[in-house]
């Protein structure tokens, strides 16, 4: 891990908070830049006194969906909605935690439309609820807008279309962290495609640079599995302790079985994954894969 992937950052915030810059709240101070609710609590109290702030909404429906009650979030942008229509901010919330509550289609939806409303308009940085260790936020409005239309497509098997959003996030991504999450998915959504070939090429081509990483680091390493490079034992690798990356590598490498061929290694992984269903994204690609994989035999 390199300092020079901060500075990248602050240089990125500096450039987002020009005068006029799209994001920007009264009295020049970007949403992105804006303090953060400490909890619930404080969300729902921000929100009750300023109703008319679009971040006051934001922040209240994240901070509800942290605490698991995703579809309390759902109901809350779809209130902010009709105070705020086509707000691409609130578009992209609503399609990330439709996905959570396993509703891809409505989440393609929300999250198409707000790809749409966002082309032209500058990027800008969105604060982390739960930061890395660093504290340095990585994610932007459009690159979190086209990563999760990427996952909703990858959900409902449009394998082209999540290769696509996937390679628009790539191209967007302004640091290490969204480059190799968003080349994570595309290598899978190349296996799904048949073409093993670009998604060996695409993982190498990760697997083989030094990357300023602070969170990604489950996708550099199944990038590095995907590529061949990386000759821990697959086993190794979906033993993490922690359940959201444990998700993450098991899925990761159960799709790498998949690439080599071997669909009962593939199965082995995925079928307790699923036993002990939860909204990480490893966890909802497991049940979208087993179900693509019983529609084959």
């Amino acid at each position: 891990m390199r300092r020079a992937a901060s500075a990248a950052l602050l240089a990125f915030l500096t450039s987002c908070a020009g005068p006029g810059a799209a994001g920007t709240a009264p009295g020049g101070l970007p949403r992105a830049l804006r303090s953060i609710p400490a909890d619930r609590a404080a969300a729902e109290a921000r929100w009750r006194a300023h109703p008319d702030e679009l971040d006051a909404w934001v922040w209240y429906g994240r901070r509800i969906a942290y605490e698991g009650d995703f579809a309390g979030a759902v109901a809350l942008y779809t209130q902010a909605l009709q105070r705020f229509p086509d707000e691409p901010e609130l578009l992209r919330h609503r399609g990330h935690r439709y996905l959570s509550l396993r509703r891809p289609r409505e989440a393609h939806d929300d999250l198409a439309r707000a790809a749409r409303l966002l082309e032209g308009r500058p990027d800008t940085v969105e604060l982390d609820g739960a930061p890395n260790e660093l504290d340095v936020p990585r994610g932007t409005l459009h690159t979190n807008v086209w990563y999760h239309l990427g996952l909703a497509s990858h959900l409902l098997e449009r394998d082209q279309e999540a290769a696509r959003a996937f390679a628009q996030c790539l191209a967007l991504a302004p640091n290490d962290d969204f480059r190799v999450a968003a080349a994570y998915w595309r290598t899978l959504a190349l296996v799904h495609l048949g073409q093993a070939d670009a998604a060996r090429a695409l993982a190498g081509h990760f697997a083989a640079q030094e990357l300023e990483l602070m969170e990604s680091f489950d996708y550099g390493a199944l990038l590095a599995l995907l590529a061949g490079t990386d000759r821990r034992a697959a086993a190794e690798l979906a033993a993490d302790p922690q359940p959201l990356s444990r998700a993450t590598l098991t899925y990761g490498v159960a799709m790498a079985h998949r690439l080599a061929g071997d669909e009962e290694a593939a199965r082995a992984l995925l079928e307790p994954l699923v036993a002990a269903p939860t909204a990480a994204f490893g966890c909802l690609a497991a049940e979208a894969e087993l179900a693509r994989m019983a529609r084959a035999q």
